[in-house]
Formats: structure tokens, C-alpha cells, sequence
């Protein structure tokens, strides 16, 4: 059996330079290599198995992590990152210089950042190059600088309400209504996607279980392809971040909702506008923006009813259905756009936040009693292992007069936001 060693960065490294002149299947070409090829692999095994081991203990937040598994090339993201050696952008303003590879030339001009480093306000720490989107690119960490931007009008919060018919729907504490229309990027290259799809579809492409090589025909197709999802994401690529600058150049505080974008994407009508719009990414760039910015950012519980919930009188509605674009409130008359509606209840959290109360229900307005399932869904109970009835694990079942499902959640939890 393999011996057991640490996985730790400093013992892989260690080990790999014990082995890499004696070991047949790498001794006689490692050295023609950058040695920061070999070291960043290292690195992202070190990580790998890390972030395994802190997920098994229960020291590491999201989704559980499982054993590391050996990368394909076809599937693995071409990358190397060089931390030592010749680092450095040229004079001219067009060339950089990496270790191993010399001076190459860049598309785009690098004038900006050769001036924050001849005026001594950025350090470059490392550079990694990737191939993504047919194109290499080298992106370098950079030490710098960086003074804090103050926004246009620090004491304005801004709701935003992210949909698919709208992108974004933006409402302030003045009352100031705005609308960001959604580009659908995708949707403007299904047609021309669709025809070279097929056309790629009807050459012979490559089989991994016969080992068929695809024919000259077929890569010539595939790469006109893979032209439209490239121009696709760089679209989406240069939306996104103007939208979350501009937004964040204006407004002191924002708030958002914290969405559940994975569960939306197992809609199957909607899976495809929800994933070209974005909405992980905004909320992101939002965050991190504000943070450079010295700005607020709050995020509305995931379970906050922030589409049901009248924003003039704060009368929750028991249902609203998806294709139900027009809110109107049974207990005040309000008819109102739902995406405005939501944005109003956003902006309101604010006052929640300020006043230290924490959640949405702590406002000075009043309230109705939901029926079940008003603000949330629960998830259905599994079968018991040894009955066939629902309930506890080994077929245990509550009382009765308190029989309720075990995964459900507490009714005053209506809206526990986090201050960042």
C-alpha cells in the first residue's frame, strides 16, 4: 500500500523533489519546465485536501467537500501561477515578461498599472497565466494603495430586487424608483448557437469509449462554437460590473436578498434566464465593492417575503404566483409592479438594521397572521427505514397532538439579516 505522508504544501514539495530526477515518468522532461508549473498543482492539491479535512471535522462553511480527485486535462482549467523569478511589465507599455517564457506581447495595453508601479503605490506579488475563453491571459496580484472612494450620497440606501423580467429593480429611501432592463445576452445567440450546434452535431466528433479521434471537420466546427459562448460571457463579463459600480458609486447602503440560486436552477423553465442573468455574481461584486467603498451592505433573510408583503401597510399575502406580475394588497387596495413592491420592503429592512432590532418583524407595523407555507416552503419528510410512514429515524413517530414535520422552521424567523 501507498505510505501515508502529510498533505501539507512544504511536505509535498519536499517530496516531489526527492522523486523528480529518479522517478521514470517525469525524470527525463520535468526540466523543461517552469518549476512554478509543478509548484502550483502541489498548491492546489494542498488546498484540496484541506478543505476536505475541515469539512469532515465541521470547520468549514458551505457544502461538504469529498476526497480529492485526480483533474483530467480535457476538463481542468489550464493554469500556472509564478511567484519567483523575472516578474515585471515593460517600459513600452505592451509587453510583459514571465519566468521561462520571456517578454510576450499583450493585447491590451498595460499603461495604467506600469504607472502605479513607477510611482511606487503597487508591487507585483505574483502573476498567473490561464487559458479561458479560447485567449491566455496573465493577471497579476498587485499590493497597492488604495484610498477609500466616497459615494455620491452616503446617507441614501437603495433596495434592489433582482428578476428576470427586469434585471434589477432599484428603490431608495427617497422613493426613487429605477429599472435595469435585463440585456439576455444568451437569448440574442440561441438562434446562431442552435445553427452550429447542429452542425457540429452532424461531423464526427470524439468517443471516449472507442477512442475515436474527432476529424478536422468537427474541430473547425466546435471552435466556431465555442465562439458564441465566448462572446456570451464576455458580454455578461462587462454588464455586470458596470451595473454593480454604478450602483455602489451612488448608494451608502444597499440591500439585496440572499437568493437561493442553485435551487432556482433546478427550474427547468427558468434555468436558463436565471443563469445568464447572473445573480450570484451581482451580489458578490456588491459585497466586495462595498467593502472597498467603506459601505454597508445588507442581506434580507432568504426567507423574508420580501415579494408578499404589502410595502405600504405590511399585510403578507398567502400566495403569489410567478406569472402574477401586479401586487395588490387585500387589507389596504395597494396596486403596485411586484419587482417594485419587493424593492420598497428592501429598503425598508434598513430602519430594522438601525434600530437594532435585527429582523423585519421588529418594525412598527402592522402584521397579519400568516397561514402555513406564506413565506416559505419545507422540505418533505423521507420514509422511516423500518416503517413506511414518515418520521423519525428507526420509524419513531412525535405525539400526536404535536405531531408536526421535523423540518420545519420557526415562525419568527421572518427576516435575520447579516451586516457586512
Amino acid at each position: 500500500m501507498t505510505p501515508w505522508r502529510s498533505w501539507s504544501l512544504p511536505a509535498l514539495r519536499k517530496e516531489f523533489n526527492r522523486v523528480k530526477t529518479t522517478d521514470p515518468r517525469f525524470a527525463d522532461w520535468w526540466e523543461e519546465n517552469s518549476k512554478e508549473a509543478y509548484s502550483t498543482g502541489l498548491a492546489n492539491a494542498a488546498a484540496a485536501f484541506d478543505n476536505y479535512a475541515k469539512s469532515k471535522q465541521g470547520k468549514r462553511k458551505g457544502g461538504r467537500v469529498g476526497v480529492p480527485r485526480r483533474k483530467p486535462k480535457r476538463k481542468a482549467r489550464l493554469t500556472c501561477r509564478f511567484t519567483t523569478g523575472t516578474i515585471r511589465v515593460e517600459r513600452d507599455g505592451r509587453h510583459v515578461t514571465l519566468p521561462r517564457l520571456g517578454a510576450i506581447r499583450t493585447h491590451e495595453p498595460t499603461i495604467k498599472l506600469l504607472t502605479c508601479i513607477q510611482t511606487g503605490i503597487a508591487r507585483i506579488l505574483s502573476a498567473t497565466v490561464r487559458y479561458e475563453r479560447g485567449r491566455w491571459f496573465v493577471s497579476f496580484q498587485v499590493e497597492t494603495v488604495r484610498e477609500i472612494t466616497r459615494v455620491a450620497r452616503p446617507d441614501v440606501a437603495v433596495g434592489i430586487d433582482l428578476g428576470v423580467k427586469h434585471l434589477a429593480v432599484l428603490a431608495d429611501s427617497f422613493g426613487e424608483i429605477g429599472y435595469v432592463p435585463n440585456p439576455k445576452h444568451l437569448d440574442g445567440s440561441l438562434k446562431l448557437l442552435r445553427f452550429h450546434s447542429r452542425r457540429a452535431s452532424r461531423r464526427q466528433g470524439p468517443d471516449r469509449r472507442t477512442g475515436q479521434k474527432p476529424s478536422k471537420r468537427w474541430e473547425k466546427a466546435n471552435a466556431e462554437r465555442n465562439k458564441i459562448h465566448h462572446r456570451v460571457a464576455n458580454l455578461r463579463t462587462d454588464a455586470l460590473p458596470r451595473l454593480t459600480t454604478c450602483v455602489r458609486a451612488e448608494y451608502g447602503t444597499v440591500v439585496v436578498e440572499d437568493l437561493n440560486v442553485a435551487g432556482m436552477l433546478r427550474n427547468k423553465r427558468l434555468a436558463r434566464r436565471v443563469a445568464d442573468a447572473g445573480f450570484g455574481e451581482i451580489r458578490r461584486q456588491l459585497t466586495c465593492k462595498g467593502r472597498r467603498n467603506a459601505c454597508r451592505t445588507v442581506v434580507a433573510g432568504r426567507w423574508y417575503p420580501s415579494s408578499k408583503t404589502c410595502s405600504d401597510c405590511g399585510a403578507v399575502k398567502a400566495k403569489l404566483p410567478l406569472h402574477v406580475r401586479v401586487f395588490t394588497c387585500d387589507a389596504c387596495g395597494l396596486v403596485m409592479d411586484r419587482d417594485e413592491n419587493a424593492a420598497r420592503n428592501l429598503v425598508a429592512l434598513v430602519a430594522a438594521v438601525t434600530t437594532g432590532t435585527g429582523v423585519a418583524g421588529g418594525q412598527d407595523t402592522p402584521r397579519v397572521s400568516k397561514p402555513r407555507g406564506a413565506d416559505r416552503k419545507t422540505r418533505r419528510q423521507r420514509l422511516g427505514r423500518n416503517t413506511g410512514r414518515g418520521g423519525r429515524a428507526g420509524g419513531a413517530s412525535l405525539p400526536h397532538p404535536r405531531q408536526k414535520e421535523t423540518g420545519d422552521r420557526r415562525q419568527d424567523t421572518e427576516a435575520q439579516l447579516a451586516l457586512w
